[in-house]
Parts: structure tokens; C-alpha cells; sequence
């Protein structure tokens, strides 16, 4: 199964990297404008962007796997008009020295077999976790 695996540090503790990426607040800190989550197994979550032509785009997912400072994995609705629709997304947080190690991995069909597609959702991927980083060094 293809997919884009990223990961970075960041100069945070894994508990506000962790709240960074399982809460709305975090979420519309660095990545959607708008979020709704359940953090827990079986929670849903429901993330808000706007789409290309400038229109909202809405992703529901499931949560698969709520480990409290160490892993999220999200399972994305495959009726979905998100381009993501039927992907799933694990995050893993870790402590690094003084650092947290975040990591990502994003597979399953639909957009990650697309050959045209998979290169915009990795650099999609890559500036996200900067703008995760940014977000929580300043």
C-alpha cells in the first residue's frame, strides 16, 4: 500500500505536541480552519478546509487509536468529497533528547495511488509539519 511518511522535530514536550494535533484548538493552529474531535477511540473528527475553488471542503474521519502522547491514527470516510477520502493518518509523537519526534504516515488507496497526486500530498505533508513546528517554537 503506497504512502507519504514525514517526520520532524520540534522544540516542544510531547504533551503540547500531542495537544497540538488531537485537539480543534491545535488542529486550526497550524492546519484546517476549522476542526470538531472526539479524541478517543471510536471519536470522530471532522476537519474543515477551504478546497481549491475556494469552496469548504469537509473530511470525516473515525479514530482508530487514541494513545495519549504517542499515537493518533485517524481512518478517513471513504463517501467522503475530500480528496483524502478512504486514506488513514497515524501520528506518532515521541521525545527526542530535548526534542519531540513527530511522524506521520499517511497510506490507503485513492489519491496515494495516483501518481500525479502523491507528490503534492507529500509536500502537502512537509509544509504542514513546518507550519506544526513554526506554530509551536514561536
Amino acid at each position: 500500500m503506497p504512502s507519504v511518511r514525514q517526520q520532524l522535530n520540534i522544540a516542544a514536550a510531547p504533551r503540547t505536541v500531542w495537544n497540538a494535533i488531537t485537539t480543534a484548538e491545535g488542529l486550526t493552529s497550524w492546519w484546517v480552519d476549522e476542526a470538531r474531535v472526539d479524541a478517543r477511540k471510536g471519536g470522530r473528527i471532522v476537519l474543515t478546509s477551504e478546497g481549491d475553488d475556494g469552496e469548504p471542503v469537509e473530511e470525516v474521519g473515525f479514530i482508530h487509536t487514541c494513545r495519549p502522547t504517542s499515537k493518533f491514527e485517524i481512518s478517513w470516510d471513504s463517501n467522503s468529497p475530500a480528496p483524502t477520502k478512504g486514506t488513514r493518518i497515524q501520528f506518532q509523537v515521541a521525545r527526542d533528547g530535548d526534542e519531540t519526534r513527530v511522524s506521520v504516515i499517511h497510506s490507503g488507496a485513492g489519491i496515494l495511488d495516483d501518481e500525479e497526486e502523491w507528490p503534492a500530498l507529500d509536500k502537502s505533508w512537509k509544509s504542514a509539519l513546518k507550519a506544526l513546528r513554526s506554530f509551536l517554537e514561536s
